[in-house]
C-alpha cells in the first residue's frame, strides 16, 4: 500500500511538472517582443518592448492593449546609434519600474550576435510618448569583452539598486547601481549564471524578491525563429541578491542549472523575454512567445507556494 502511495504521488507531481497553462486572455495590440509591465499609481498598466523607439502598449485591465505611441518618438537618444548602426532607434528589452510616481526604464542598444553593446537609462513622470528624460549610458561592452550588455534588469531590494544583464559568452552578471544616479556605484561585477550547452545560450535576467528567497528567472535556448524558436524560461534561487543561485535539484546556476518555469506547449511556442511585476491579485509573468509571422503577449500568475515558481 505505502509504495502505490509513493507511485502515485511521484506520478501527481510528474503530471504537474508537465501540464503548463496556456496564457491568460489578452486582446487588442498585443504583438510584443520582450515586454516589460509596470502599473501607475491611477491603475493603468504599461508595456514597454523592443522595437523602434521602444513601443508603449497600455491598459486599465491588463487584458486589452492599445499601442499608443514610443518612448523616443522623435528618434532615439543619437548615443545609441554607435550600438545600433543605425538612426532609426531600434532598441531591445527594455526594464520598467514604477515607484513614487516616477517611472525608471533601462534599456539596451546593439545588434543581434554582437557584444558591441550598450544599456541606457530614461525616467518619466507619466510614462508617455516624448515624456521621458534620458539619463544616458550605464554600461557598455565591446568585442573581446568576457560578456555583453543586454537585457538589463533592475532589482530594488530596499536602499539597494541591482542591475542584472548579460547574454551567451560568460552568461548573466550583476553590478550594484547608486540610487542617486541610477549608474553603477562600482567597477565590480559579480557572474549570477552561465551556461556551456547550446552556445551559452542564456539570456533575459530577472532577479526577484518573493518571501525569503531570490530568484533568478532567465531565458535559454533560441529566440526570434518563428515557429522553430526554442527559448524557454528557467529559475534558480538564492538567500541573497548575489547568489549563489541554485535549481530545484541543487545544481547552481554558474554550472548550467535552471528548472523549467515554461517552455514549448501546444500552440506556445519559445515562451520567453520575460519579466516580473507585483499587481493587486498576486506576483505576474510577462513574456512572449512565437507564431509563424511574429511574437504575442503572454501573461499568467505565478504561485510560489512550493517555494518555487509555478505558472497558474
Amino acid at each position: 500500500m505505502w509504495t502505490s502511495i509513493v507511485f502515485l504521488a511521484l506520478v501527481a507531481m510528474a503530471v504537474m511538472a508537465v501540464a503548463q497553462p496556456n496564457p491568460g486572455r489578452v486582446t487588442g495590440d498585443i504583438s510584443v517582443h520582450d515586454p516589460t509591465m509596470c502599473r501607475d499609481d491611477a491603475g493603468t498598466y504599461f508595456i514597454f518592448a523592443t522595437g523602434t523607439g521602444i513601443p508603449i502598449h497600455t491598459s486599465t485591465d491588463r487584458i486589452s492593449w492599445t499601442v499608443i505611441g514610443s518612448v523616443w518618438p522623435d528618434g532615439a537618444p543619437t548615443e545609441t546609434n554607435q550600438f545600433t548602426g543605425t538612426t532609426n532607434g531600434d532598441l531591445w528589452a527594455p526594464d520598467c519600474t514604477y515607484k513614487d510616481g516616477t517611472f525608471y526604464l533601462y534599456y539596451a542598444a546593439s545588434t543581434f550576435g554582437s557584444q558591441n553593446s550598450g544599456i541606457f537609462f530614461a525616467t518619466s513622470p507619466s510614462g508617455l510618448p516624448g515624456s521621458w528624460t534620458d539619463h544616458g549610458l550605464v554600461t557598455s561592452t565591446k568585442a573581446g569583452d568576457s560578456y555583453n550588455a543586454i537585457d538589463p534588469n533592475l532589482l530594488l531590494d530596499g536602499s539597494n539598486w541591482i542591475l542584472s544583464l548579460g547574454s551567451f559568452w560568460t552568461g548573466i552578471k550583476e553590478m550594484a547601481l547608486s540610487p542617486s544616479t541610477g549608474k553603477p556605484s562600482s567597477s565590480s561585477v559579480t557572474s549570477l549564471a552561465q551556461r556551456t550547452a547550446n552556445n551559452g545560450a542564456i539570456e533575459a535576467s530577472v532577479i526577484w524578491k518573493q518571501g525569503n528567497f531570490y530568484y533568478l528567472f532567465t531565458s535559454w535556448d533560441n529566440c526570434c525563429q518563428g515557429l522553430n524558436s526554442t527559448y524557454n524560461i528557467r529559475v534558480g534561487r538564492s538567500s541573497s541578491a548575489k547568489g549563489p543561485f541554485v535549481d530545484q535539484n541543487g545544481v547552481a546556476l554558474t554550472n548550467g542549472g535552471g528548472t523549467l518555469v515554461l517552455g514549448t506547449h501546444g500552440s506556445v511556442v519559445g515562451p520567453g523575454g520575460q519579466d516580473l511585476m507585483s499587481d493587486v491579485d498576486g506576483t505576474i509573468l510577462v513574456y512572449h512567445y512565437y507564431t509563424a509571422t511574429t511574437s504575442l503577449l503572454g501573461i499568467n500568475r505565478l504561485d510560489f507556494s512550493t517555494g518555487w515558481p509555478i505558472v497558474v
